[in-house]
């Protein structure tokens, strides 16, 4: 699956202004706020909500970066050649799917993690 920064950036102004249910987890707003459980539940009845997922996850993971202290995380790449978009738009699915009682921001988190680990 392809991803057009474009319609990933569309769909960022689409999550902004949703009106989707937002879970109760402290400081948390948003797409993240949702259980793994309900991602899969709604990626399965309307596919292209996984863009919004995901542009929910480049904003958390951007302003990570933007909010890290001098010296952390300064050279991260959240778009490396070796780990493109679609890659990281299945790892998320695959976490959800393997981990349905967490969050979708513990599945960004490790996507953190893993875009800080090895390039494998």
């Amino acid at each position: 699956m392809q991803f057009d920064l474009r319609l990933v950036a569309a769909a960022t102004l689409v999550a902004l202004t949703s009106s989707a249910p937002k879970a109760e987890t402290v400081g948390i707003v948003g797409n993240g706020a949702s259980s793994c459980a309900q991602f899969v539940r709604e990626i399965s009845r309307k596919p292209e909500t996984e863009l919004i997922y995901f542009a929910w996850t480049q904003g958390s993971l951007s302003g990570a970066l933007l909010r890290a202290p001098k010296g952390v995380d300064e050279d991260l790449d959240l778009l490396p050649s070796w780990f493109p978009l679609d890659k990281q738009v299945q790892f998320l699915r695959a976490f959800c799917a393997e981990n349905p009682t967490l969050d979708y921001m513990d599945g960004a988190h490790a996507l953190f993690r893993r875009l800080k680990g090895p390039r494998t």
